[in-house]
């Protein structure tokens, strides 16, 4: 009997093999760097360096922010390249941001692997995506969105427009930690299902496969913890998985201890929805920072450059970005931390390849059931 366990199913995107289908989320401000990358690419899946706010890792960054940008995911993307250099590591990129293309440029220039992109639909308008260059770097690109509705307009749409389509697909489900693609009454709604929204996407995209040839995976993201959720998410049609809340209180993660701690003492009724600056609902865990932007108090702004286009910094309650910086470095009682829905299910900090092999042993248990 063969049996098919997580490391014998391996991952085909536009012929970049993975050996292990689970990839680490993309996670900002500093939380998931080359650390954390570095650490899931060396267990045979794919670590993701989340290039939103990279820059305020720099000293320069008030006043040199796009530099300061460029500079620091350069710097991380070698890092993590040093670290596992036979791994496979990806960069999650939001449309949303002001410097997309430069960032996107730096990827590029530094022969990422595989491109996220996240945060708004990665169309001719408004980021002029360089379909050309992309295709001559080798960069696998796979865009993550909340609905079969969503993939089918991009797909539709390099397909007519660059006779191309995308290497993969992410469908996040509303269970996903922060900012969210689904309204705010959606996010508690039983009836929206990730597996539903996979089945769908998976018919969406086979006449892609079709047309072009190729094997394009649909991607699960939002709620996946445990090796039995992998599995069921795989009986839907997804070829991998996306997790980010499982890596956090991990060793290797690139975030403060303190920032850490919040996942491994917060309780079911932490978890809760705030109204982020950036107009979407985020999945957080509460703590009096939060309590206070749930109460209308207002939080001091100084921002230094519109780093999110969507942002209106005269109007808003507080600094999106800084709140979570400032988490990320550990002072929580200036931020707070992202979560997703079962992020109150850890219980204590452990090594990227403890949560690895606990995945492999519990998708092994489900596969014998």
């Amino acid at each position: 009997m063969n049996i098919v366990d997580l490391t014998n199913r391996p991952l085909n995107i536009g012929g970049l093999k993975v050996k292990i289908p689970i990839i680490q989320g993309g996670m900002g401000v500093a939380i998931s760097l080359s650390g954390l990358a570095s650490a899931v690419a060396n267990q045979g899946g794919i670590g993701v360096i989340s290039a939103v706010g990279i820059g305020m890792t720099e000293p320069d960054y008030i006043k040199n922010f796009r530099n300061a940008n460029k500079r620091a995911l350069e710097k991380e993307i070698r890092k993590a390249k040093k670290l596992s250099p036979d791994g496979v590591i990806g960069v999650n990129l939001m449309v949303a941001v002001s410097d997309f293309n430069d960032l996107l440029k730096v990827a590029i220039d530094e022969k990422i692997d595989v491109v996220f992109i996240s945060a708004g639909l990665p169309l001719k308008n408004p980021i002029n995506l360089p379909v050309e260059v992309l295709e001559n770097s080798g960069v696998k690109i796979i865009p993550k969105v909340s609905s079969a509705r969503a993939a089918n307009l991009i797909f539709k749409y390099w397909s007519n427009n660059y006779n191309r389509v995308p290497d993969g697909i992410v469908i996040e489900g509303p269970m996903a930690g922060g900012h969210q693609g689904f309204r705010k009454k959606d996010l508690i709604n039983p009836q929206i299902k990730l597996s539903d929204l996979i089945e769908e996407t998976v018919k969406i995209i086979k006449p892609f496969e079709e047309k072009f040839n190729k094997e394009i995976p649909v991607i699960a993201a939002g709620g996946i913890y445990t090796g039995e959720d992998i599995y069921n998410i795989m009986q839907s049609g997804a070829k991998a998985v996306k997790m980010g809340t499982r890596f956090v209180p991990t060793f290797e993660c690139d975030a403060n201890e303190e920032f850490k701690k919040s996942y491994i003492s917060a309780k079911k009724e932490d978890i809760a929805i705030i109204d982020s600056p950036v107009g979407l609902p985020a999945r957080v865990i509460k703590n009096n920072f939060v309590n206070d932007i749930l109460g209308g108090i207002q939080k001091p702004i100084k921002c230094p450059w519109k780093c999110l286009k969507t942002c209106n910094y005269k109007e808003v309650s507080f600094c999106i970005a800084q709140a979570l910086f400032n988490a990320a470095q550990g002072k929580m009682e200036d931020g707070f931390a992202f979560a997703g829905t079962n992020a109150y299910l850890t219980k204590e900090l452990i090594s990227v390849e403890d949560v690895f092999n606990q995945l492999k042993k519990e998708y092994l248990q489900q596969y014998y059931k």
